[in-house]
């Protein structure tokens, strides 16, 4: 019997909102008996990384960057002088997020997933944090069964081609 062929899919909108409804359908998943793995790029402040990924229903796995401060380009400073030592500086952010991407490729490779959730993705490239021409190679071989949802404001144009499935959120019309 033939395995269904997975999905690229892309959620984006220029404001918040498209992650709970792709979170939501990733959980459903896992529910089901899927294997799930959910990449935060931009989501620090909970020192995670991949050592320290939450495990939800036993089959999704969610991992954000091992650092304790707010990644997201609005947040992006270096802490002033008094602060907390134990905090990294905004340097230390390219690496965190460099090591939850080798981890997610790690795992897309190895064909070990049914659905994999790249959260602020496009973002994570704008900002210089992952290689896009590295991150679009590595879809491209993604494993034929494997779907695939991309979310975040700014996604690239090649990203954009490759998509089965582009999912904009608007306000307003």
């Amino acid at each position: 019997m033939p395995q269904p062929e997975g999905l690229l899919q892309i959620h984006t909108a220029p404001f918040r909102g498209s992650f709970a409804a792709v979170f939501s359908q990733a959980l459903r998943s896992a529910g089901l008996g899927s294997r799930v793995l959910v990449s935060q790029f931009l989501k620090g402040g909970v020192d995670q990384g991949p050592a320290g990924s939450l495990w939800l229903c036993g089959r999704l796995e969610w991992l954000r960057p091992a650092t304790q401060q707010c990644i997201e380009q609005q947040c992006i400073k270096a802490p002033a002088a008094d602060t907390d030592p134990e905090v990294p500086a905004s340097g230390e952010a390219p690496q965190a997020v460099a090591e939850v991407w080798g981890y997610t490729r790690e795992q897309l490779l190895a064909g070990r997933l049914d659905l994999l959730v790249l959260d602020e993705l496009g973002l994570a490239i704008d900002l210089g944090y992952l290689p896009a021409d590295e991150v679009t190679a590595t879809l491209e071989q993604r494993p034929a069964h494997m779907d695939v949802i991309l979310t975040g404001p700014a996604m690239p144009s090649a990203l954009m081609a490759m998509a089965d499935q582009v999912t904009q959120l608007r306000r307003g019309f």
